[in-house]
């Protein structure tokens, strides 16, 4: 984890009541933390693949990290926590895997052994209750954060214990490492792996593709060959997927065809039916976790009761996911009444991509809406964060990234901007580290009087 997990002690006197407010404070005056642009520069020189990634990626990625961290209470971070254990309590189940696989094509309903890798669970937090707001299969940003993270610069004494160590995120990268390393042995035992693949179209197109040299970077740290690909160079013979340099045993499914419909992916659809090779994240994953029509089951209590899910943990999915419909003629009118305090989603959309706040919506883009897959959430309002550079002091909207493997959350990042939804155009905005509060006096920095 990047944050810390001690209970802070507010100092007599303080005006601090309780945790809450502290973060609430800090993401509003403290400014004592921000990006080190030259640090996190040579991190990314240090990749052999690319001698000065950072400096090349020139303006499209000026606004890829926030200069400023977001501040998140430990019992916020313990609650999201708890709502992805409830989650995936339910989503083990048979009941609810027969219930959302109805009907999905069948490599969606083909079960590998491999878990999938680099899960997220996405939150919003201006309510009293963490909201799990959606879950996808294939998030990317993982280590870039933990770049990101390497190159915070506190500039107090009060916030510097909540600056992760190098310990602290060498052990996060491992932990990457030996994810991948579980989903091999899952489908293989011991077998040596060999070589990885990270595949994605046309990757060097990618926005995330410097995040794609870093994973090559990791693989090779320990002593695994690995190929950036796009699907068109994969082959496969004699039982096995091939790449120019050699055989592939596992991919990195870096994809957003989620069912490897798509004619250019027929060789690796075909290699993962085969169990030629270890795909990971997989359709099935994105089946039983990503479908946005999912988070109608997962918010619906008497829904949830009827498939045997417990009084505790339905009552823990009712209030920490947000009521969602699913959008079709039959309630057409009523969603179109209670519009603006819905927000309507593609069922099996990724990025925030065609996703619309209801009180911005006008006759066209709801009839798009109603001939296409849609879901309807309640409408919950991310989090704000201060900056105060470029420009003067504005507020940007934040959500909160839970990557999650095996049901246990590994690493928690934020993503800062202005908008309907996440971008990578805000200025100031961008991936940002999450930090809880340490035990420290932090009356000074909340109040201004600390820092520089």
């Amino acid at each position: 984890m990047v944050y810390r997990s001690e209970t802070p002690r507010p100092s007599p006197g303080s005006g601090l009541p309780d945790l809450q407010l502290d973060v609430e404070l800090l993401n509003t005056r403290c400014f004592c933390i921000s990006l080190d642009r030259a640090e996190l520069s040579r991190a990314f020189r240090a990749n052999p693949e690319s001698p000065a990634i950072l400096p090349a990626m020139g303006d499209r990625y000026a606004h890829m990290f926030a200069a400023l961290p977001v501040f998140v209470s430990r019992q916020r971070l313990e609650r999201m926590a708890e709502i992805v254990r409830a989650a995936e309590a339910v989503i083990a189940l048979p009941a609810y895997r027969d219930l959302v696989l109805q009907g999905m094509p069948d490599i969606a309903r083909f079960e590998p052994p491999a878990r999938g890798v680099f899960m997220s669970f996405d939150f919003h937090l201006a309510s009293d209750e963490p909201k799990l707001i959606e879950i996808n299969t294939n998030a990317g940003g993982a280590l870039l954060n933990l770049s990101l993270a390497r190159a915070q610069r506190a500039c107090c004494e009060a916030v510097k214990s909540m600056v992760p160590g190098a310990g602290t995120l060498d052990a996060l990268e491992e932990a990457f490492f030996d994810m991948f390393l579980a989903e091999w042995r899952l489908e293989r035992g011991q077998q040596p792996l060999h070589r990885i693949a990270i595949v994605d179209e046309r990757p060097e197109e990618q926005y995330l593709y410097p995040e794609f040299l870093l994973f090559k970077r990791l693989f090779e740290h320990h002593g695994i060959d690995a190929v950036i690909a796009d699907p068109s160079a994969l082959q496969l013979r004699d039982g096995s997927l091939w790449h120019d340099q050699g055989p592939i045993d596992l991919v990195y499914n870096r994809l957003t065809d989620f069912t490897l419909q798509e004619p250019a992916h027929q060789v690796l659809r075909e290699a993962y039916l085969e169990r030629a090779v270890v795909l990971t994240p997989h359709p099935f994953a994105h089946a039983l976790y990503a479908n946005k029509r999912n988070l109608a089951v997962l918010s619906d209590r008497p829904g949830l009761l009827a498939l045997g899910v417990s009084d505790e943990i339905s009552g823990t999915l009712a209030t920490g996911v947000p009521k969602t419909e699913l959008v079709d003629a039959d309630n057409a009118e009523s969603l179109w009444a209670r519009r603006r305090k819905l927000f309507f989603k593609p069922a099996s959309g990724f990025g925030s991509r065609a996703a619309y706040r209801g009180d911005k919506l006008t006759r066209r883009v709801w009839s798009e809406i109603l001939a296409g897959d849609y879901v309807a959430q309640e409408l919950v309002s991310p989090g704000e964060r201060l900056v105060g550079e470029p420009g003067p002091p504005r507020a940007l909207k934040f959500d909160v990234r839970n990557y999650v493997y095996a049901g246990q959350v590994q690493f928690v990042t934020a993503r800062l901007y202005q908008g309907q939804t996440t971008n990578a155009r805000t200025p100031g905005g961008g991936f940002a580290p999450v930090f809880t509060t340490a035990a420290a006096d932090l009356t000074g920095c909340v109040h201004g009087k600390d820092c520089p």
